[in-house]
């Protein structure tokens, strides 16, 4: 099975919270590529990619976030991965 590519804004109380790191932490344990940021908006951004099951793990954890996280909702999509992802860290 192909790997995938899972974008995501996190939107909520979910800056200042450690949210970037636990994050990193779920992204690393189940050994996904990408990135997660802060935005400007207030929201939280992550690239990710690896199999469907790990990305849908990942999209279940961004649900929950750190316990001081309040997710108000979690936008996604879903293409093809491209590759060319450093192990998951921030950026």
């Amino acid at each position: 099975m192909g790997s995938e590519r899972l974008h995501g804004v996190i939107r909520g109380d979910v800056q200042g919270v450690g949210f970037r790191f636990f994050m990193i932490r779920r992204a690393q344990a189940l050994r996904l590529n990408g990135w997660v940021t802060n935005r400007d908006d207030g929201a939280v951004e992550f690239v990710a990619e690896g199999n469907r099951a790990d990305l849908e793990r990942l999209e279940r954890a961004a649900w929950e976030g750190p316990r001081m996280a309040h997710v108000s909702s979690v936008e996604v999509s879903w293409s093809r991965a491209t590759g060319g992802l450093d192990p998951f860290d921030i950026t």
